[in-house]
């Protein structure tokens, strides 16, 4: 056959830049495999990557492929000061773009692509759909939880390192200095079920990575086999032409969602699917995840939502035996990179801890870890992790306390001016707002380690880390600078919310929100360069903050 690749040689310079790069002749009838990495020293998510990537070429030679290893960009949330943490989520786009144009330009017949992090990872799903060659992505692993005053990192310790609290009491520069020293334990992505390792999971649920790839670790000897294995398995791709439209179904879609819901996955998620759904040409509306959830039990719960950790995920079976739990719920015949079914990659699995992986009749909870609830307050929706919150915050009433920034609110709750039973607003942190839709983890953890998790709620247009845990409701939509409810409610307002009944409700009268909406006026961005293009052209949290 005759692979894309091929256009590029008789192409005056064209062939000639290509031998300079030590390409030989015979290699231009082989397919040209774009290796597509987000190594960088700046994040300990994927400073390993580069041995990964040196694992899935060789796997491209010995399948008869040609590889060429490109880079694009990968930035962490943590490594971050709240004015940066604005172009977190925005380099989402950026990735996907710098996908696109480096495979479209080489004329690549297939793709690996290698990421570990938040953004990195359904920027590459966004992008294999874009662009609809054969790909296989590696997710590049957690890392494994440090150990902390003889026990290993929990959660509490990642709330303590992220607000500087114990127990209510500030640590000092000596406590934080040997915390820090003790919470990751090794290369890879947060450890937890935090977005990184939700979006390995879901990536492979859908069907794009190889069985197993979501819960090796970085350190795994097993992560550099698979990555070995990937890039073969590209090459095989490539001569089936089997391409992610064909993986990437409306089914494949409610599969993703089904194991979102029964492994306690990320809010992120609900901005990152419909996200990827729309490059697949695919409606998949918020509300869908509501319904899939109702029908759904939680099987897994590793931190926030349990006790457990990545690694006792992969020691239990990992994904693959999820999904055969899963399995009355699953599409099982839709197609996988590996050539076959979804049923077929996991016929032979084996739950090896019913109490990590619960079986479908004894779950964690009966139905999926998250809400969309909706009302006055959000008429299109906003989201919830039920799973990581307190039973006894399942309904509240309360009066608002309202912010205009994160940083505003921080004070007030550092400063002890948030009483029990109030409800933090804070909003114009959207997509378009912020701009950039900010984490608000440092908050939520400060909230946690003061011990105020079970006593008061947060309602924002912006959104919250994977390993935040709390009445947290996030990417309310309309987000006040689109004119949202949430833009007019004052200070003392009351707000009911009811995670049961899907409702969130401002007790102010219709009459009244549409006079204030009347006297409101959009806050002026004020930032310049990409965050003004972003806010310009960015979508709703709640359609997946895609750019259009």
């Amino acid at each position: 056959m005759e692979y894309r690749s091929a256009r590029l040689r008789d192409r005056g310079l064209t062939e000639a830049y290509l031998k300079a790069t030590g390409m030989i002749e015979e290699e231009f009838d082989r397919p040209l495999i774009l290796v597509m990495n987000s190594w960088n020293e700046l994040h300990p998510g994927h400073m390993h990557l580069r041995a990964i990537a040196d694992a899935v070429k060789a796997g491209v030679r010995l399948a008869g492929g040609v590889p060429f290893e490109s880079n694009t960009i990968a930035l962490c949330d943590g490594i971050r000061t709240p004015a940066s943490n604005k172009y977190v989520l925005p380099s989402r786009e950026i990735i996907v773009d710098s996908i696109e144009t480096t495979a479209e330009t080489f004329q690549a017949d297939g793709m690996v692509l290698i990421a570990s992090c938040d953004k990195i990872e359904p920027a590459c799903l966004m992008a294999a759909a874009r662009v609809n060659i054969p790909t296989v992505i590696v997710s590049g692993g957690a890392m494994l939880a440090g150990t902390v005053n003889g026990h290993r990192a929990t959660n509490a310790d990642m709330n303590t390192a992220g607000s500087g609290y114990r127990d209510g009491v500030k640590l000092t520069r000596q406590e934080m200095s040997e915390l820090t020293e003790s919470l990751c334990g090794t290369p890879g992505g947060c450890w937890g079920m935090g977005t990184a390792n939700t979006m390995a999971c879901l990536i492979e649920a859908i069907g794009m990575s190889l069985p197993g790839c979501a819960c090796a670790h970085a350190v795994d000897s097993a992560k550099y086999r698979l990555a070995k294995r990937s890039g073969m398995a590209v090459v095989e791709l490539v001569q089936k032409n089997l391409r992610p439209a064909d993986i990437m179904t409306e089914a494949a879609f409610e599969n993703c969602v089904t194991v979102n819901e029964a492994i306690g996955g990320s809010t992120n998620s609900f901005m990152h699917i419909p996200a990827i759904a729309h490059e697949m040409g695919v409606d998949f509306p918020i509300e869908r995840f509501d319904v899939i959830s109702a029908r759904t039990p939680q099987l897994v719960a590793v931190m926030p939502s349990g006790p457990y950790y990545m690694s006792d995920l992969r020691d239990a079976g990992g994904m693959q035996a999820v999904m055969k739990e899963l399995e009355p719920l699953l599409h099982t015949e839709v197609r996988t990179v590996t050539g076959r079914t979804l049923a077929e990659n996991f016929e032979n699995a084996k739950n090896y801890n019913d109490e990590v992986i619960r079986p479908m009749d004894r779950p964690f909870h009966p139905t999926g870890s998250h809400a969309v609830l909706k009302g006055n307050l959000a008429p299109q929706g906003c989201v919830i992790k039920k799973s990581a919150t307190p039973e006894c915050m399942m309904e509240h009433r309360g009066p608002a306390r309202v912010f205009e920034t994160c940083e505003g609110a921080m004070s007030a709750i550092r400063g002890g001016e948030i009483q029990a039973g109030d409800v933090i607003v804070i909003r114009y942190e959207g997509p378009k707002g912020g701009p950039g839709m900010r984490e608000m983890v440092d908050i939520t953890r400060t909230l946690s380690s003061i011990g105020c998790e079970d006593k008061v709620a947060l309602i924002t247009d912006g959104r919250f880390s994977g390993y935040s845990s709390g009445a947290v409701f996030g990417h309310v939509s309309p987000e006040a600078q689109e004119g949202g409810p949430i833009a007019v409610i004052r200070d003392g307002d009351m707000i009911r919310y009811s995670i049961p009944e899907r409702s969130i409700e401002l007790e102010v009268s219709a009459e009244e929100i549409r006079e204030r909406l009347k006297a409101w006026r959009p806050k002026e961005i004020q930032f310049k360069g990409y965050l003004r293009r972003y806010a310009n052209l960015v979508s709703s949290g709640c359609d997946g903050a895609v750019m259009k």
